[in-house]
C-alpha cells in the first residue's frame, strides 16, 4: 500500500522524510478544533468570535470539552446545541466518566442524539479536584473502554478517545497504555485525537508502536500552539509532556514580549505540522484555547483556507 494513501491514519514514514524549505502548499490536509465552554459574557463573546473566525475554512469538526466532575455539563450542552443551530460546523461534545452514573450518562448521550449531535469525545476525565486520586462514581464507568460501550448502546455515535504519545501520567508503561487504547478501540471508537506534544519524533514513534499492536484507526495529532511557554511548562508537568531545551531555546526573553511570542509560536506549530505532513499525517486537532488567530494562521501554512469563491462574496 502507498504510505500517501495510507496517511490519513497516521502512518508514519521511515525514516523520517526531510522537509524542505520550499516545500509545496499541501493540498490534502484536514483540521479540526477543541473549544472550552465560556464561563462568562466576555468569555463567551471571544469564543463565538474564535468560532466564527475559523468557521468559514470548513474544519471536519469541532470539540467542546467537558470539565472535571461534569463541572461544565449544562455550558457544554449550550455551546454544542447553538453550534448546531446557529453553524454548519459538526460539534463532537467531550463527555466524561466522572461524577456521573450509567443512568446519568445515558440520558446525557440520548439528550445528544435527540438533538442531534453525532459525535461524542469519550474520556475518562480528571479527578474533580487537581491532585485527588481518581475515583469512578460507585455506580458509573471506571474507564473510557466501558463508556464507549455504552454510548454505542444508546445510538451509533461517531465516536473519538484519547491517545498519549508519551503515555497517560497513571499509566504503567507506554505499551499498557497503548492496551488500554486498543480496548477503547476494540469497544467501538473509530478515532484516537492525541494529548499534544513537540517533537514530531515522539508521535511518530507512537504510532508505530500503536499500530504493532493493532491499533488501525486514525490516530490524529493534537496539536496546541504555545501562547504562554511558563503555563505550558505546567501544565505539561501535570500531564507527562515533554518540553524540549529547544522550545525553551526559543521563547526565552519574550516574557514581555506577547506579539512576538504569537509569532514564534505560529511559526513553530506550522513547522511541526509541515513535518508531520511530510511523514504522512493529513489531519491535524488543534487546541485552540478558545483563540482564533494562530489556529487560522497555522491552518492557511497548511492550505486549509476559506474557498476562494466563498472569500470572492465577502
Amino acid at each position: 500500500m502507498d504510505a500517501r494513501n495510507d496517511s490519513r491514519h497516521g502512518a508514519a514514514r521511515s525514516p523520517a522524510t526531510v522537509l524542505a524549505v520550499a516545500a509545496p502548499l499541501p493540498r490534502d490536509v484536514e483540521v479540526s478544533f477543541e473549544f472550552f465552554p465560556p464561563r462568562t459574557e466576555d468569555s463567551e463573546r471571544t469564543l463565538w468570535a474564535s468560532i466564527q473566525r475559523l468557521a468559514p475554512i470548513r474544519p471536519a469538526y469541532v470539540s467542546v470539552t467537558y470539565g472535571a466532575g461534569g463541572s461544565t455539563r449544562q455550558r457544554t450542552h449550550a455551546t454544542v446545541m447553538r453550534m448546531l443551530r446557529e453553524t454548519d460546523l459538526i460539534p463532537a461534545a467531550h463527555l466524561t466518566c466522572v461524577g456521573h452514573s450509567r443512568g446519568e450518562i445515558e440520558a446525557i448521550a440520548t439528550s445528544y442524539w435527540e438533538g442531534g449531535v453525532r459525535h461524542i469525545v469519550a474520556l475518562r476525565g480528571d479527578a474533580p479536584e487537581m491532585g485527588s486520586a481518581w475515583e469512578a462514581h460507585p455506580d458509573g464507568y471506571a474507564h473510557a473502554s466501558e463508556l464507549v460501550v455504552a454510548l454505542k448502546k444508546v445510538a451509533d455515535f461517531e465516536i473519538s478517545v484519547a491517545a498519549y504519545p508519551e503515555k497517560h501520567p497513571e499509566a504503567a508503561s507506554l505499551d499498557a497504555d497503548i492496551d488500554f487504547l486498543k480496548h477503547k478501540i476494540d469497544a467501538g471508537a473509530t478515532r484516537a485525537i492525541t494529548q499534544y506534544f513537540f517533537d514530531v519524533d515522539v508521535y511518530l514513534r507512537f504510532v508505530e508502536r500503536a499500530r504493532a499492536r493493532g491499533v488501525e484507526v486514525p490516530i490524529v495529532p493534537g496539536i496546541l500552539p504555545v501562547t504562554n511557554f511558563n503555563t505550558v511548562v505546567q501544565f505539561s508537568k501535570m500531564n507527562g509532556v515533554s518540553v524540549p531545551a529547544w522550545l525553551a531555546d526559543l521563547f526565552d526573553g519574550l516574557d514581555e514580549e506577547p506579539a512576538t511570542r504569537k509569532l514564534v509560536a505560529a511559526s513553530v506549530a506550522a513547522e511541526q505540522c509541515r513535518a508531520l505532513h511530510a511523514n504522512g499525517v493529513e489531519q491535524f486537532h488543534f487546541y485552540t484555547l478558545n483563540r482564533a488567530d494562530l489556529a487560522y494562521a497555522i491552518c492557511h501554512v497548511l492550505g486549509v483556507r476559506v474557498p476562494k469563491t466563498q472569500r470572492d462574496e465577502t
